[in-house]
């Protein structure tokens, strides 16, 4: 049983400082909030054109029950609609 106890309580050591390296990641990458293409909040779905030279993009957006559509974005975030209804984006290939 000695031997038990010390594996789980290594662990369980173990485990606890993984997470305290996880909360530290988290925390130093503010920029998160709006990261580049694709990505939620809790009621809006986004598309964000990172760039540095000011090109707009085609993105194709997925879209539940109902047809995909492309959209040309400029640089920066664009909103795309709900994100009960939005299932994702991704860009195409090509500017506009």
């Amino acid at each position: 049983m000695p031997v038990r106890r010390l594996l789980t309580s290594t662990l369980s050591s173990v485990a606890l400082a993984l997470s305290f390296l996880g909360a530290g990641t988290a925390t130093a990458t503010p920029a998160a909030a709006d990261p580049c293409g694709f990505y939620e909040t809790g009621s809006d779905a986004y598309y964000n054109h990172c760039t540095s030279d000011g090109s707009h993009v085609v993105i194709k957006v997925e879209v539940a029950l109902a047809p995909d559509f492309e959209r040309c974005v400029a640089p920066g975030r664009s909103w795309l609609g709900s994100a009960a209804r939005i299932q994702g984006a991704h860009y195409v290939g090509r500017t506009c």
